[in-house]
Protein backbone atom coordinates (compact mmCIF):
# COMPACT_ATOMS: atom_id res chain seq x y z
CA UNK A 1 0.00 0.00 0.00
CA UNK A 2 0.90 3.88 -0.58
CA UNK A 3 1.27 5.98 1.79
CA UNK A 4 -1.37 8.67 1.81
CA UNK A 5 -0.01 12.37 0.79
CA UNK A 6 -1.10 15.31 2.86
CA UNK A 7 -3.58 17.47 0.57
CA UNK A 8 -2.13 19.64 -1.74
CA UNK A 9 -2.30 23.83 -0.86
CA UNK A 10 -3.48 26.02 -3.24
CA UNK A 11 -0.63 28.42 -4.24
CA UNK A 12 -1.46 31.56 -3.01
CA UNK A 13 -1.23 34.27 -6.11
CA UNK A 14 1.77 36.03 -5.92
CA UNK A 15 1.46 39.95 -5.54
CA UNK A 16 4.15 41.08 -8.25
CA UNK A 17 4.43 45.10 -7.65
CA UNK A 18 4.34 47.26 -10.49
CA UNK A 19 7.96 48.22 -11.16
CA UNK A 20 8.73 51.99 -10.27
CA UNK A 21 9.80 54.13 -13.21
CA UNK A 22 13.29 55.09 -13.74
CA UNK A 23 13.99 58.85 -14.71
CA UNK A 24 16.85 60.18 -16.65
CA UNK A 25 18.00 63.95 -16.47
CA UNK A 26 20.64 65.78 -17.87
CA UNK A 27 21.75 68.69 -16.20
CA UNK A 28 23.13 71.86 -16.85
CA UNK A 29 24.85 73.77 -14.43
CA UNK A 30 25.67 77.87 -14.08
CA UNK A 31 29.20 77.50 -14.94
CA UNK A 32 28.57 75.24 -18.33
CA UNK A 33 29.33 72.02 -17.13
CA UNK A 34 26.91 69.11 -17.68
CA UNK A 35 25.73 65.84 -15.92
CA UNK A 36 23.39 63.26 -16.38
CA UNK A 37 21.36 61.44 -13.79
CA UNK A 38 19.43 58.40 -13.27
CA UNK A 39 17.00 58.72 -10.49
CA UNK A 40 15.17 54.99 -9.43
CA UNK A 41 13.19 56.04 -6.50
CA UNK A 42 11.03 58.92 -7.36
CA UNK A 43 7.25 58.66 -7.76
CA UNK A 44 6.64 61.01 -10.86
CA UNK A 45 8.32 63.40 -12.64
CA UNK A 46 7.48 66.21 -10.05
CA UNK A 47 9.19 64.22 -7.11
CA UNK A 48 12.61 63.18 -9.59
CA UNK A 49 12.82 67.06 -10.14
CA UNK A 50 13.07 67.37 -6.46
CA UNK A 51 15.13 64.63 -5.93
CA UNK A 52 17.68 65.95 -8.56
CA UNK A 53 17.62 69.81 -7.37
CA UNK A 54 17.92 69.00 -3.62
CA UNK A 55 20.72 66.65 -4.67
CA UNK A 56 22.84 69.55 -6.71
CA UNK A 57 21.76 72.47 -5.40
CA UNK A 58 22.29 75.58 -8.32
CA UNK A 59 21.22 74.68 -11.73
CA UNK A 60 20.71 76.47 -14.86
CA UNK A 61 18.34 73.99 -16.21
CA UNK A 62 17.34 70.45 -15.70
CA UNK A 63 15.48 68.32 -18.14
CA UNK A 64 13.93 64.82 -17.30
CA UNK A 65 12.57 62.12 -18.90
CA UNK A 66 11.04 58.60 -18.49
CA UNK A 67 14.09 56.19 -18.69
CA UNK A 68 12.80 53.12 -21.14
Amino acid sequence: MHPQRKPAKPRSAVRSRAPRPEYVAAIRYPDGRRDLFHIRNADNLADARELVISEVGDVLSVMIALRH
